[in-house]
């Protein structure tokens, strides 16, 4: 399961000598095993949104829903990363991932063998005595994805995760995480600025507009081959196509 459902949300921050109105009336759903990405101007709110779903944020008005249950506060079933990786440097990879289970009071056997299978599936097993200062940043982001899996959340949202890293660095990760996250089988909402970044690994993708965001446009993103990587997206004759719909939306 991982159905996330976003209903009227209205954001109003206020001041004590004004009211700054940031998000207008936003609603779109996300299914189970969907990723979706939210794109817009610098400043319109995307992440905002992505604080409110984890529970950060209270919105002055609507309602959240995972699997048609009312979010009040965090929710255990969604995972959150963030622009950086925030790995603790005197921890190493083993602990920096046993960290959120062994706070929550959860590592037992059967998720020990689960981090286990998660750094061997994905190429970490090795390294897992290493600290975060002996990685590669592209390393650094797949330890931290693999830290929020270890809880085993249901919804995945990621703000900017890979903005940290250089190009070409941020086009293989991207490529590894995606693969990471069909084949966990999660919910994904991804915030970003990179519009080749969305195009390449969404199923659809949210236009919003200049603050206070509205949803402009839902675009649902079909490639013939649809089992390619993002990388493989990328060369495909569609690409052109959804990114100047998006360029256009953005810029009109």
């Amino acid at each position: 399961m991982g159905k996330v459902e976003i209903k009227e949300v209205y954001m109003n921050y206020h001041s004590l000598k004004s009211s700054t109105s940031a998000l207008n009336n936003i609603s779109f759903s996300v299914n189970d095993s969907e990723f979706l990405s939210i794109v817009g101007p610098s400043g319109c709110g995307k992440s905002t949104i992505l604080n409110i779903i984890v529970g950060l944020l209270k919105p002055s008005s609507g309602e959240v829903y995972i699997d048609s249950e009312l979010i009040n506060g965090v929710s255990p079933k969604i995972g959150y990363m963030f622009q950086r990786d925030h790995l603790f440097e005197w921890l190493t990879v083993w602990d920096n991932i046993m960290l959120g289970l062994k706070i929550q009071h959860k590592l037992d056997i059967e998720k020990k063998d689960r981090i286990i299978n998660l750094l061997k599936d994905y190429s970490l097993w090795d390294f897992k005595d290493h600290y975060p200062n002996e990685l590669s940043g592209g390393m650094r982001q797949r330890v931290a994805l693999i830290r929020t899996l270890a809880l085993n959340p249901e919804v995945l949202l990621l703000d900017e995760p890979f903005s940290a890293l250089d190009y070409q660095t941020r086009l293989n990760v991207s490529d590894d995480i995606y693969k990471i996250l069909k084949k966990e089988n999660k919910t994904v909402i991804m915030v970003t600025h990179d519009l080749s970044e969305a195009i390449s690994m969404s199923d659809r993708i949210l236009v919003l507009s200049n603050r206070p965001a509205k949803i402009k446009k839902e675009l649902n993103i079909n490639f013939e081959l649809d089992s390619v990587s993002p990388l493989k997206r990328r060369e495909a004759p569609e690409f052109r196509g959804y990114f100047n719909e998006l360029w256009k939306e953005l810029n009109s």
